[in-house]
């Protein structure tokens, strides 16, 4: 009761500060709004571009071959397929307005049909990348071998039935339509499931993906920020209870040490619950409301809870160790500011966990925000569940032994 006696006088000082509720508060609610703003709007103006090569195709087939050899174009992949006609296509082609042209010729049909060759003319201009031309030529080709050997077989099949079409009994049941459609279904299906396929991966390109949305990055980042940022008033208060001499009489009241930071650090690990519950319940319902992306709401509260409470808990004990180390205001504000910052820009709340990982290695890890700013990122954003995050959690509940241990060693109850 008497730690609580202590901690409730330090709330009322702090909620009659508006400037520390201006900083605990709204700013992390503007820094979420800006930074999503101004990224979102990046992420508007930098879309996608189409990566497959154009290719104009002028058809003087026109037939339902031709319309094969145009889907199988589209189909294969890499090529931006557009039509055109034949003076369009060179005028274009000698203004460079295009890099080049194919030509399906009018006796395309007829001559896949005879067996007879035929020719593609895939006209370049000057200019033109090789690169780009050779690829170009190379699906070209891959098409119209498909296209020519369905077609052989086809019509040897039509040959081998009409060589049987006098015998009786059951090679009778074999005719020329169902060998075909046979043979038609086999290509289909060899097009849709092929027996050997290329996946292509990028590293870590599963969490640029999920952290892709700025507010998905931001609302975490900066909740786990500012709750540490606000681990400087438990330092200033003890620092102001011993300017004013008040300290002193908390000594000789009959209360343990322990129990007077416990006092001292009840307000700030309250003031964090209250920021964590603001700033994400603004990540998940407000910023949507203001037309930004929303944060996840996660799918297991539970987790979410446990770690809010650690980070918080956390954040006091570190506000135990900075009065612990600091003996006048000026270092309270100058060793926050930079422990505070300076670990929160390397343990990922402004720059994302995986990023860090990639050019910091193991470096982010030595610092209690990483380990919050993961578990954050896993629950919100990949939906994790309370086994997921268990090493987040001891991790955090390491920190908060450290920093409390520490700074009740090197307190000054003098």
């Amino acid at each position: 009761m008497k730690a609580l006696s202590i901690a409730f006088k330090d709330l009322q000082i702090f909620v009659k500060d508006r400037g520390a509720l201006l900083q605990a508060i709204l700013l992390p609610l503007a820094f979420i709004v800006v930074f999503s703003g101004v990224l979102g709007a990046i992420g508007e103006e930098d879309e996608p571009k189409d990566s497959r090569i154009p290719l104009v195709v002028v058809d003087l087939d026109g037939s339902e071959m031709a319309q094969a050899l145009l889907d199988g174009l589209e189909d294969a992949g890499g090529l931006a397929v557009e039509m055109t006609d034949q003076a369009e296509a060179e005028s274009q082609l000698a203004e460079h307005d295009i890099e080049r042209v194919l030509t399906i010729p009018a006796d395309f049909t007829a001559g896949l049909d005879t067996g007879e060759t035929v020719t593609l003319r895939l006209t370049s201009h000057p200019d033109a990348s090789v690169e780009q031309t050779e690829a170009v030529r190379l699906v070209i080709e891959g098409v119209t071998q498909d296209m020519a050997l369905e077609t052989q077989i086809l019509a040897a099949l039509e040959q081998m039935g009409q060589m049987q079409a006098g015998a009786e009994g059951e090679q009778s049941s074999f005719t020329v339509a169902r060998m075909q459609t046979q043979a038609q279904t086999q290509f289909e299906r060899a097009q849709e499931r092929p027996l050997v396929t290329v996946l292509e991966t990028v590293p870590h390109q599963e969490d640029d993906d999920v952290l892709a949305e700025v507010g998905n990055v931001a609302v975490p980042g900066f909740a786990v920020l500012f709750v540490f940022i606000t681990a400087q008033s438990a330092a200033r208060s003890v620092y102001d209870e011993k300017k004013t001499g008040s300290f002193r009489r908390l000594l000789a009241a009959p209360m343990s040490k322990g129990t007077i930071l416990a006092g001292k650090l009840l307000p700030t690990f309250i003031t964090g619950l209250v920021q964590m519950a603001i700033i994400l319940g603004f990540g998940i319902f407000g910023l949507e409301l203001m037309g930004l992306e929303a944060t996840p709401a996660g799918n297991d509260p539970l987790a979410l809870v446990v770690i809010a409470v650690l980070i918080s808990l956390c954040s006091s004990a570190f506000g135990i160790l900075i009065a612990a180390i600091a003996r006048t205001e000026n270092q309270i504000g100058g060793l926050s500011g930079l422990l505070l910052w300076g670990m929160g820009i390397v343990g990922g709340s402004i720059i994302p966990v995986f990023v860090l990982d990639q050019f910091l290695g193991v470096v982010p890890k030595f610092v209690p925000h990483y380990w919050a700013n993961r578990a954050l990122d896993n629950l919100l954003i990949r939906g994790a569940a309370f086994g997921d995050v268990t090493t987040e959690m001891a991790a955090l509940l390491g920190f908060t032994a450290l920093f409390f241990v520490v700074g009740l060693w090197r307190f000054d109850f003098d």
